[in-house]
């Protein structure tokens, strides 16, 4: 929704239509001139910041569908509506919106209060060949909420599920809760807080994105080590697909067959609607240890990831910055890589086992910052998260590295944003691969993107890289391009630079997403990743829960 009221009766707040967040809190003047400097002292690159065009100035075609009078009162055909559900947050939503450019706006908005209203605008979408799009946060950065649906369908209208919210059950005793599909990650937490309990699941989007988007698109957390993907909090999920609603049985596992429940993980809206979900929950933390250390190299930082990875301490956050992406961020001076170790229980102290993942850490060459190692700096607490929308993240401890990533992770978008108001291109794009792959990875992606950058005449430009999570058989190395872009041109240079780098991830055995899914933009590396059989497979279900092709078309399998 554009607004949201925050739960003290504050004044609603407001999203941003062309960027990611919430508009009170995008940069201002003097955060943009400190990001101008920054590039200009430490990049030379010279930067002048455009402002966003107006929302009512922007055009948009006439509507192509009227809905049926049984609907009208769900849905909306304002051209405010329609342009702001008409993208995701990706770079490439960024640059169109700054240009006043609505490339594929919804013919409507449908704002569905229960799950049989969403029955009932499957059905009219289904029966009038209307494609139907699936929004929660509006969160996705690979066109996976763009109604960009070609030629064969009657129109388009955006499911937004914001209705669908809140904390429905609580089942204290076995630590699960059916929630909403349309529940925002703060107001999640903020549900399950008066009852000591935790989600405990951060994805960088927690700001502005749902549950229900988390499970379509198999999202990926906080947690760096052990259960980390939303697939293993999913208990059981209710979903409306064209051909009916699927309720799967709540159970702490089971052996019986396929998993229904892992049909619809990272289905992305093309077999049906997620409604609601019982989820895994957890006491909230009381218990927090860890810090920040240094290594010579990002690949002698890598080791030490790998041997905390492999050793069976589980520590809630393993992140590995490399210098150059840790300058930027403030949380170091260039000259090496930055690690950041946390562990937290709601049982039991953990300083052992921070203690044990210290000495992991100096012996594969890293500098212990001994100061933050006794404090609680590097788990991601869900205080230092907005605990309702829009609200400011604590700083946490003032003057560690722990605490600068912190408030760096939180702030990120909106400082994205920025940049690409100051003319740069600004995108990242993440894999996972086995650790024995992992410097060849490393090496092929960074060189086939600086390759593509000179291509499109991009000079200046840099590629960074962090791990975000670690498994005992490899690593999720995140990459970050900053650049340059051309005036008029930034949308085709970046066109160039991530075909390279999908290509060299594929071919050093990487996958072509690890939890930012599949969308639109990464379909076609999709294709060539999947198994063709398992291809077939999924469009034998899609035909079966969607027989008219409506449900998110082009996301996973091709429209029509």
């Amino acid at each position: 929704m554009a607004g949201m009221v925050t739960p003290g009766g504050e004044a609603p707040r407001t999203r941003s239509w062309w960027g990611w967040g919430y508009d009170d809190a995008v940069l201002d003047p003097s955060e943009l001139g400190g990001l101008a400097r920054l590039l200009r002292d430490s990049f030379g690159i010279a930067a002048t910041p455009r402002d966003p065009p107006d929302l009512g100035a922007v055009d948009l075609p006439s509507p192509r569908l009227v809905p049926p009078a049984s609907l009208a009162h769900l849905v909306s055909d304002v051209p405010a509506d329609r342009v702001r559900h008409a993208y995701g947050s990706s770079f490439r939503d960024i640059v169109r919106s700054l240009d006043g450019r609505i490339d594929h706006p919804p013919d409507l908005v449908a704002r569905p209060t229960s799950a049989a209203e969403v029955v009932d605008v499957l059905d009219w979408c289904s029966s009038s060949g209307v494609a139907a799009i699936p929004y929660g946060g509006g969160t996705s950065v690979v066109g996976g909420v763009e109604p960009d649906v070609g030629d064969g369908y009657a129109g388009t209208v955006s499911v937004d599920l914001a209705a669908l919210d809140g904390l429905i059950e609580l089942d204290r005793r076995s630590l699960a809760a059916r929630i909403g599909a349309g529940t925002l990650g703060p107001a999640l937490e903020d549900a399950l807080r008066p009852h000591g309990l935790t989600l405990r699941f951060f994805p960088q989007s927690f700001e502005c994105s749902t549950l229900g988007g988390w499970i379509a698109t198999r999202a990926g957390g906080h947690f760096a080590t052990g259960p980390t993907h939303i697939d293993d909090l999913v208990e059981a999920m209710g979903v409306v697909t064209p051909a009916g609603i699927v309720e799967t049985r709540r159970l702490p596992a089971s052996g019986a067959g396929p998993s229904p429940d892992r049909l619809f993980l990272g289905s992305e809206g093309a077999l049906g609607i997620i409604t609601d979900a019982w989820v895994r929950v957890r006491p909230r933390p009381r218990f927090r240890a860890g810090g920040s250390a240094t290594f010579a190299s990002l690949f002698e930082g890598a080791e030490a990831v790998r041997a905390l990875a492999q050793s069976g301490l589980a520590p809630t956050n393993c992140r590995l910055i490399d210098p150059v992406e840790a300058m930027v961020n403030g949380v170091g001076d260039g000259s090496g890589a930055l690690l950041i170790v946390g562990f937290e229980s709601a049982d039991h102290p953990v300083d052992g086992l921070a203690a044990r993942a210290a000495e992991l850490v100096r012996d594969h060459g890293g500098t212990v910052d001994e100061d933050s190692w006794h404090h609680p700096g590097g788990a991601l607490d869900v205080d230092d998260l907005p605990a309702s929308p829009g609200s400011a993240a604590s700083p946490g401890s003032p003057g560690s590295a722990s605490a600068g990533w912190r408030g760096s992770f939180i702030r990120a978008p909106y400082l994205r944003d920025g940049l690409v108001r100051l003319g740069m291109m600004v995108e990242t794009f993440e894999t996972a691969v086995t650790w024995d792959r992992f410097e060849d990875l490393h090496a092929a992606v960074t060189g086939a993107t600086l390759s593509a950058l000179a291509e499109v005449g991009a000079s200046g430009g840099f590629v960074t890289c962090r791990t975000t999570h670690a498994y005992p058989d490899g690593v999720a190395p995140y990459f970050t391009v900053i650049a340059p872009g051309r005036p008029g041109g930034m949308l085709s240079q970046w066109d160039t630079v991530k075909a390279a780098a999908s290509e060299a991830l594929l071919a050093s055995g990487g996958t072509i997403t690890h939890h930012h899914a599949v969308g639109r933009d990464h379909r076609p590396f999709y294709d060539r990743q999947r198994p063709e059989l398992f291809a077939a497979a999924l469009r034998g279900a899609k035909a079966v829960l969607d027989p008219s092709s409506i449900c998110n078309p082009g996301v996973l399998l091709p429209a029509g």
